[in-house]
């Protein structure tokens, strides 16, 4: 079971009190994109085995959405952060590089 810290509120709580939003980091299109870009955006998604950044919701608490950094193989948190950050804090990639050297890093 995943625990996870709300960085909105500060709740420190098993994965049911949250609510998974799928990948993180995604750059959005909409209408008047190009079909290729819009597809993309709408149906392909990385499945990684190993480190990934995804969205959450505090469903039961403040409400809020946040991002969480974890090994999908070992089911590690690596921290969370707010969501209106563009590209995960430097204190998640040092503590993501501290436990797996050989990730390749943030893309």
């Amino acid at each position: 079971m995943l625990i996870l810290t709300c960085p909105c509120c500060g709740v420190t709580a098993e994965e049911t009190e949250f609510s998974p939003g799928g990948e993180a980091h995604l750059k959005r299109y909409g209408p008047g994109s190009p079909d290729r870009d819009y597809e993309s955006y709408m149906f392909n998604r990385k499945n990684p085995r190993g480190v990934h950044f995804e969205r959450w919701r505090h469903t039961y608490g403040c409400g809020k959405w946040f991002l969480a950094a974890r090994c999908t193989i070992t089911l590690e948190v690596f921290g969370t952060y707010r969501a209106q950050t563009t590209e995960p804090p430097a204190d998640i990639i040092a503590a993501i590089k501290a436990r797996r050297p050989e990730w390749e890093g943030f893309a």
